[in-house]
């Protein structure tokens, strides 16, 4: 039987699942924020459910419809990024810890418009701040230490996406958290957009060979997400992660249809230590810098 040629049912299989897959997510991610609100489930939990459904379900994505299946972890990689993962959760708790007791006295404790409308203001606010930090990393000497150490893997896919330096979370997601805060967002759509922000991050990190189109323009995802990873600067632009509008109100956005890199990783391979060495990695701001220490801008 002839399932994988382009008239078999594997084939149209995986043609659907291209188009379907990123709309299924966001129904999921919609479903549990909704659910959450109208049950009164502890939201820390369903954060973290929301988050390993993500990788779930991104990983089994990866196997049935893969972008480049060379992409794909090893065992021991698997255990190398499990380290930063934790690294990174660490991160993203601790910010929340500092940002907590502010998000307390700022956030107010019921929306002051109706949530179709403060949830995606809310989105809209943390995306631009996350854009602007995310680009901020790669354009500061010392931020670019912290980040870097993301950038100098070789591969893109959902499990190391959490291959971080732990202070470049706890300030990404400080300034984040802190940003919508201060606007005074309440804390259900603070909520909403925080299981957005967690699914998404993941799927833009994912080896997955998904279709966007048009959408592309205005939601990030993999296609442009491989291009930030580049080794051509040149290129290497889509520092949002959410969406793409404001790559295209700054200047950085530079996907267009079957555009990918050739390789991704650092354009200087030596700028940082092998993944492998974590310690090396948590180390390596403190250490000497050679030449500018900070990534070319677009």
């Amino acid at each position: 039987m002839r399932t994988g040629t382009s008239d078999g049912p594997l084939f149209r299989f995986s043609a659907v699942l291209r188009w379907a897959a990123y709309p299924v997510l966001l129904l999921a991610v919609a479903s549990c924020g909704a659910a959450t609100l109208a049950e009164g489930w502890d939201t820390g939990r369903a954060v973290v459910a929301c988050q390993f459904g993500s990788i779930g379900y991104l990983w089994l994505l990866e196997r049935l419809i893969p972008y480049r299946p060379e992409w794909h972890p090893s065992g021991r990689e698997v255990r190398c990024y499990g380290i930063y993962f934790i690294l990174t959760m660490t991160g993203g708790a601790v910010a929340q810890l500092l940002v907590s007791a502010v998000v307390t006295r700022l956030a107010a404790p019921h929306p002051a418009l109706p949530l179709y409308v403060e949830i995606p203001l809310a989105l809209l606010t943390g995306s631009l701040a996350k854009y602007l930090s995310h680009r901020w990393s790669h354009q500061n000497r010392w931020l670019w230490r912290l980040h870097g150490v993301h950038h100098a893997l070789d591969k893109v896919n959902v499990t190391n996406n959490g291959v971080n330096h732990l202070l470049d979370i706890l300030v990404a997601q400080f300034i984040v958290q802190l940003t919508l805060a201060a606007v005074g967002f309440s804390a259900a759509s603070v909520f909403c957009a925080t299981l957005f922000v967690v699914a998404q991050g993941y799927f833009v990190h994912a080896n997955v060979d998904v279709r966007l189109g048009a959408l592309n323009h205005v939601l990030a995802s993999p296609e442009q997400h491989r291009l930030h990873h580049s080794t051509v600067l040149a290129e290497a632009g889509h520092y949002g992660s959410d969406f793409a509008i404001w790559d295209h109100a700054f200047g950085s956005f530079t996907w267009r249809p079957g555009r990918a890199p050739v390789a991704v990783g650092l354009d200087d391979p030596h700028a940082f230590p092998p993944t492998g060495d974590v310690l090396a990695n948590l180390l390596h701001p403190w250490r000497p810098a050679a030449g500018s220490g900070a990534e070319s801008s677009l």
